[in-house]
C-alpha cells in the first residue's frame, strides 16, 4: 500500500470524533465542530508521525516503532 497517496485525505472518521467530544461532556455537537476537531486531531497526529519517522531514521531504521512515537510525543 502506498501510504504517501493517503496524504491530504480524510484520515480520521467523523463518528469517533463526535463521540470523543460527547464523552468530554458536550450534549450535542455540530457537524462543523466535528469537522474542525477532526482536522485539529489530524494535524497533531501528522506532526507526531513526522517526528517519529525522523527519530526512526536518526536511529538507522526505516520502520517506526512504538518507542519512536512515545519519544515524539514528549
Amino acid at each position: 500500500m502506498n501510504y504517501n497517496k493517503m496524504r491530504n485525505t480524510q484520515t480520521i472518521p467523523r463518528a469517533p470524533v463526535a463521540r470523543i467530544l460527547i464523552k468530554a461532556g458536550a450534549k450535542r455537537v455540530s457537524a462543523p465542530a466535528v469537522e474542525t476537531f477532526a482536522e485539529v486531531i489530524n494535524d497533531i497526529a501528522e506532526e507526531i508521525a513526522a517526528r517519529a519517522a525522523k527519530i526512526a531514521r536518526h536511529s538507522g531504521r526505516k520502520t517506526v516503532q512504538e518507542k519512536d512515537i512515545k519519544l515524539a510525543v514528549r
